[in-house]
């Protein structure tokens, strides 16, 4: 079956980095869009960052952009979500999410989801 595994989070100060990782299996990854999405304590899910199947498109969010990079190796059925210069707001749990038909979006329409992996930032 298909399983989206993230790894990677944890608790970090304000200013400074991590790097979530999401390993899936069960699914042709290299056919797959890919993106990450993240449940602020209280919150709605919201969209953080995608990528397209081959990584040529990515997409961020507003809030993100600039600080955090998506990326993908297809050799490794692995998404990475590079996150730098961390303030509080970036508190949340972070989910991967992929669609086997390569539709990139920006929208909460991934087929599969991973189970999550918590980012604290402290100030």
């Amino acid at each position: 079956q298909v399983q989206l595994v993230e790894s990677g989070g944890g608790l970090v100060q304000a200013g400074g980095s991590l790097r979530l990782y999401c390993a899936a299996s069960g699914l042709t990854f290299s056919r797959c869009a890919m993106g990450w999405f993240r449940q602020p304590p209280g919150k709605e899910r919201e969209f953080v960052a995608s990528i397209s199947s081959s990584g040529g498109s990515r997409y961020y969010a507003d809030s993100v952009k600039d600080r955090f990079t998506i990326s993908r190796d297809n050799a490794k059925n692995t998404v990475y979500l590079q996150m730098g210069s961390l303030v509080p707001e970036d508190t949340a749990v972070y989910y991967c999410a992929a669609d086997p038909r390569g539709i990139l979006s920006t929208t909460a329409r991934y087929n599969y989801w991973g189970q999550g992996t918590q980012v604290t930032v402290s100030s």
